[in-house]
């Protein structure tokens, strides 16, 4: 430790290179290396996180696919994001540090044990995105769309974070010594800055639109429910959907030994497993399909336990004694149950039938017609005899999961994924009558962009949430866009103008100075040696 030296510059030392004393100069040659890679590490570590959040939406598939494989009901996704964050924070911090050396002007020392853990991230990372391009693909579309809605402003973001970073850019283009030096720090800054500067050229956004141009709020479909307020595909958890004002119930339905119709996502060697106690009810009993209970033993379940426990979406500490006390008593409902809720408050009810066979269909259509629910509440999804099902209930809406299958048919009922159509092809569909239905919907910022781009309604887990929406999170006139964009890339160019004459000044006078003290010990120096041969007074 050198005598004088501030303690900032100590344990600024000290928490980037591990060393309070100053490194060698062959350290100090390969430091700038180091911190280029740790800038760019960074970088990846903030698109990674980008994309953890963007694809929060559809964390539950995640968390599916973990129990699929190891039988285990955690929330694998909230691991994962945990872990990703902790590294992100980790890498800011250390090039926060690295940017704290350089105004300091300390040596950019990267300690090893820095750099066994920016490796370690970079292999997680790695990890992360092959497994999501090999396992979870899907997702990707998702990550393209989010940049319609964050796109502006992240431009935005990057012209200030260009604009504070400049000075440094300036203050090494000056004290470059070499003219290929000076060339390589321009070039690089001059086409990263034109890139970003003229990015929004290429942004696209349905939320680039005028006010009278924003079409109606899309409506909500309680998907099982509202699984974020009770236990999914439970009675509870459709009678807070109807809190929520949702136009219709989504479910999934199954049928018993003995044929009775029942809700129950999950099935096959799934099946029961995750939301019921049925290990603990039939220990002894295989229990791989719906045929293997009969109604009366499907309904002796307790189907809300493991709400409580495993708490799927951190909701349940929101909830009251008295709600979790209901919680707990939920059991399997049938089918007849929740048309019974549809028909006293007049909402819809679509949903999937997982075994689509031709008896299975007879038994569902049969069900519904005797339960006299309007056959115009019933929004029919699953194809299997189709035509059959149009003949014998002409009053239900017909819904379909393909444009080519509708339009085959003459419907104007579609329930796609919501990545599966632009915002064009959405608006195009409306424009021919067509009502969109997309799923699975739970993230406010994707709701905003959808109700953008046209949607009419909705299916999600979070109805509780978007139902209070009155408008989309942001929208803007492509006008007053290209205004804002113009203004905020000229205003950089001034200021980073500014601070290139101010940083060439304050070189000039550095490089004064400093050869000004050359030249008095260079005086000092000649005066010394030369006196022995100057005449005496």
């Amino acid at each position: 430790m050198a005598p004088g030296e501030s303690c900032c510059r100590i344990c600024s030392r000290g928490l980037y290179s591990c060393h309070w004393n100053h490194p060698s100069e062959k350290k100090q040659r390969f430091a700038y290396c180091w911190f280029s890679i740790l800038t760019l590490v960074t970088l990846l570590t903030l698109c990674w996180m980008y994309i953890c959040l963007v694809t929060f939406n559809d964390r539950e598939d995640v968390n599916w696919k973990g129990f699929v494989e190891l039988k285990l009901w955690v929330n694998w996704f909230m691991v994962f994001i945990i872990i990703s964050a902790v590294i992100n924070i980790y890498c800011v911090l250390l090039l926060l540090f690295a940017l704290f050396q350089v105004v300091l002007r300390e040596p950019l020392d990267l300690h090893c044990l820095h750099k066994i853990f920016l490796f370690l991230g970079v292999l997680f990372i790695t990890a992360g995105v092959t497994g999501m391009s090999l396992k979870w693909k899907t997702e990707w579309p998702t990550v393209l769309l989010s940049l319609q809605a964050t796109a502006p402003f992240l431009q935005m973001g990057g012209v200030v974070a260009l604009t504070l970073l400049s000075w440094l850019v300036f203050k090494g283009f000056h004290r470059a010594t070499r003219a290929v030096s000076k060339v390589l720090i321009m070039v690089v800054f001059v086409l990263v800055s034109v890139a970003i500067f003229l990015s929004p050229l290429l942004i696209t956004s349905p939320c680039l639109l005028e006010a009278d141009e924003l079409l109606s709020k899309p409506a909500l479909i309680g998907h099982r429910g509202s699984p974020m307020l009770a236990p999914e595909n439970t009675m509870m958890s459709f009678e807070r959907s109807v809190g929520c004002n949702v136009t219709a119930f989504e479910t999934d339905v199954q049928l018993s030994k003995d044929r009775v119709p029942f809700l129950m996502h999950d099935h096959h060697h799934e099946f029961l497993r995750r939301t019921t106690d049925v290990k603990d009810k039939f220990p002894g009993l295989e229990f791989n399909h719906s045929t293997n209970l009969s109604w009366a033993e499907l309904e002796s379940l307790n189907a809300g336990t493991w709400f409580l426990q495993s708490d799927p979406f951190y909701s349940v500490s929101k909830l009251s004694e008295e709600e979790r006390r209901e919680a707990q008593n939920q059991s399997i409902p049938s089918l007849v149950q929740l048309l019974d809720l549809a028909k006293q408050h007049h909402t819809s009810l679509i949903f999937d039938l997982k075994n689509e066979d031709n008896q299975d269909v007879d038994i569902t259509v049969s069900t519904i017609l005797t339960s006299g629910i309007p056959q115009n509440l019933i929004l029919w999804l699953p194809g299997t005899k189709r035509r059959d099902v149009m003949e014998a209930a002409p009053g239900f809406r017909q819904v379909y999961n393909n444009v080519s299958i509708m339009d085959t048919y003459g419907g104007h009922h579609l329930n796609v994924k919501y990545s599966s159509l632009s915002a064009t092809e959405i608006r195009e569909l409306r424009s021919r009558n067509v009502s969109v239905n997309l799923w699975v919907v739970n993230e406010r910022w994707l709701f905003s962009l959808l109700w953008c781009s046209g949607a009419s309604s909705v299916t999600t887990n979070a109805c509780h949430l978007l139902q209070d929406m009155t408008q989309p999170h942001w929208t803007l006139g492509s006008n007053l866009y290209r205004m804002i964009w113009i203004t905020v890339n000229l205003m950089s160019l001034l200021i980073m103008f500014g601070l290139f004459i101010l940083q060439r000044n304050s070189g000039s006078f550095s490089h004064s100075k400093e050869k000004g003290k050359h030249v008095h010990r260079f005086s000092t120096w000649n005066q010394r040696e030369m006196s022995p041969f100057l005449p005496s007074e």
